[in-house]
């Protein structure tokens, strides 16, 4: 695991100043805290950060050919690299380490711009043919780890993390639309940033540079369309198990010591059930934090789960006021504006995982594989509540639960009406990221001085464009996991991890099991409203009881009531009509009655508070790039 960065002149002859390209490596010293290394030459400079991982005293970066004219980087792991390597000798190349990035160069001779379909694993990676002067950038099929790029001043310069390339030079400026996107998402969808000409690479995407002619182009994408009817649920949960199985074997490849996040729900015992076939239960070691506040804990679940499978079980309290704490360090992590709340507990997750282990196995991504997100039980509900007269949904359902005691409490009631009302009467790509996100664009319009910038959810329309045709709500998932999973999921946790140099691995990400699961029916994924019904029943007899039937729950924070507790003075002061004023983005009194309504009890609004407090602190810190 490390951090990747690099700057490639137009000109050959134009000399890449050392110092720059240090200023932006140690941005990312979090990255990789291990070992750093440089190569600059004929207008190519490439740098990286290490957390050695595999190899840990030869696999230094960065890596090269035979010839030392092909130089690669690699953010993540590849997973398949001794099948690769095992491949590469009998062709003939030569290794001088056992690390995985070693692959990298000498697979680019034999495959060329194919490289990146031969890969298996979660990366970022750089390869300069310095002979052809051709640069190639890839992410990794799922969006595990990022990659940020822009073209400027006859350069391009690639990241790991923005702040790498915002420490290339002054005169970043804040993007009205990639703004109003984050606001409507909590999040900055690929390929947009924050900044203007700043762009990150999608999942699954690759970049090709020729002679200074940029070329973006995908290398894989989530199958679509191919869905199988020639499969039965038993045969199903047997293959799913099998392949979850190896893909689980194939990340305890480490030269480190490793554990597993284990909230006590399904996708994590999953995780940990697979370990338990390939590791002595008592050498598995696992990590959850529980919290004071009994509405958001869970890990009596969690300890339930290590107890069955006899692990060597860590568990650390988390206080409101701890919590608190990290805040600070969160924010400085986050170069771009980003409002998931649940980066907090894990950050702090991670951070006491890394006093025992340097990796940690979790269960990311189940939720979008198989459904997982109370969101498609409302796709399914909506379908009938549109079958209403709409007398009656306007003068009826529509009060009723607008008449829902406001609540501080995680999931209330009336914060789940209230989402559900809100993006039910949209038919289109909109009503996902409405149920999900801060500010719908109806909201967006009064809250922006201006107005709407851009259309923010063009980057849903285009998606559900690609996946016509795909039927059953294997659309919806394809939709999640190119935006909410790449972007928000993969974004915490890198940042959270990554922020004390931990490495994360996720094997529902395995390309085989993604494949396979992609094209089951959406029936044995949601089957009426259960969620992850073939998940559940492939694993129901590995778990305790009662924890594969376990509802939806999440790593969530008591936001509404911290604005009006211990952040109630940070949050006056952020979201002053002053500030507003200053700034020029939104709306003073519209704030004022976001705010003023939340404290009186009026509304619970505190995702589109937290929303606006995320985006002052980065104006704070990063505005002024």
């Amino acid at each position: 695991m490390c951090g990747i960065c690099g700057i490639i002149y137009d000109d050959p002859s134009r000399p890449v100043e050392r110092e720059v390209l240090v200023r932006m490596n140690r941005t990312m010293s979090h990255r990789g805290p291990d070992d750093e290394g440089y190569y600059i030459a004929d207008g190519a400079g490439l740098a990286m950060r290490r957390l050695a991982i595999i190899d840990v005293d030869g696999g230094r970066q960065p890596v090269m050919s035979e010839k030392g004219d092909v130089i690669a980087l690699e953010n993540g792991e590849i997973y398949n690299f001794e099948e690769l390597r095992r491949e590469l000798l009998s062709k003939g190349h030569l290794f001088k380490s056992r690390t995985d990035s070693e692959v990298i160069p000498h697979l680019y001779e034999e495959e060329g711009e194919g490289l990146p379909k031969r890969l298996n694993g979660m990366f970022g990676i750089a390869v300069w043919d310095s002979s052809k002067r051709v640069l190639l950038l890839a992410r990794d099929r799922m969006g595990e780890k990022p990659l940020y790029w822009t073209k400027r001043d006859g350069a391009l310069i690639f990241a790991s993390e923005l702040k790498a390339i915002l420490a290339y030079g002054k005169g970043w400026r804040p993007d009205r639309c990639a703004i109003q996107m984050y606001l409507a998402h909590e999040y900055v969808p690929a390929p947009h940033t924050i900044f203007e000409g700043v762009s990150k690479l999608e999942a699954g995407e690759m970049l090709l540079l020729k002679g200074g002619v940029l070329e973006l182009r995908r290398y894989w994408s989530v199958p679509l369309g191919q869905e199988r009817n020639d499969i039965s649920e038993t045969e199903a949960r047997e293959k799913l198990l099998r392949l979850l199985s190896n893909s689980v074997k194939q990340r305890l490849v480490s030269d480190v010591p490793l554990g597993v996040f284990l909230s006590g729900g399904v996708d994590s015992s999953t995780i940990l059930a697979m370990m338990a076939r390939h590791m002595r239960p008592g050498d598995i070691k696992t990590f959850s934090i529980s919290f004071s506040e009994r509405s958001f804990d869970e890990s009596h679940h969690a300890r339930r789960v290590a107890g069955h499978f006899g692990t060597d079980h860590h568990e650390e309290l988390c206080s409101p006021d701890s919590l608190i704490e990290i805040l600070p360090k969160v924010t400085e992590l986050l170069d771009e504006p980003f409002a998931d709340p649940s980066i907090i507990p894990t950050y702090a997750l991670s951070r006491f995982t890394r006093e025992h282990v340097t990796v940690a196995l979790g269960g990311d991504g189940g939720d979008e594989l198989f459904a997982g997100y109370p969101t498609f039980q409302a796709e399914r509900a909506a379908n009938w509540y549109l079958k209403l007269p709409r007398a009656m949904r306007r003068s009826l359902v529509d009060p009723l639960a607008r008449a829902l005691t406001v609540s501080d409490e995680n999931m209330s009631r009336h914060f789940l009406a209230r989402q559900f009302l809100k993006g039910v009467e949209r038919k289109d790509a909109s009503r996902h990221p409405i149920w999900m996100g801060a500010f719908s664009d109806d909201e967006l319009s009064e809250l922006m001085i201006g107005g709407l910038a851009c259309d923010v959810y063009s980057v849903e329309k285009r998606l559900y464009e690609e996946a016509f045709g795909s039927r059953g709500g294997n659309d919806l998932l394809y939709c999640y996991m190119r935006t909410y999973l790449a972007e928000d999921i993969f974004t915490k946790v890198d940042r959270a991890s990554m922020g004390v140099s931990l490495e994360t691995r996720a094997p529902f990400m395995a390309p085989e099991v993604v494949e396979f699961v992609s094209r089951l029916p959406y029936s044995m994924k949601l089957r009426g409203f259960r969620m992850k019904h073939l998940l559940k029943d492939a694993v129901s007899d590995l778990l305790p009881r009662g924890i594969a039937a376990r509802p939806k729950k999440g790593f969530g924070v008591p936001i509404a009531k911290w604005v009006k507790g211990p952040l109630r003075e940070m949050t006056l002061d952020l979201l002053s009509q002053g500030r507003m004023k200053r700034e020029g983005f939104f709306d003073p009194e519209v704030v004022e009655g976001i705010v003023g309504d939340h404290f009186a009890g009026r509304a619970d609004n505190r995702k589109k508070i937290w929303t606006l407090l995320m985006f002052q602190r980065w104006m704070e810190r990063w505005g002024n790039a």
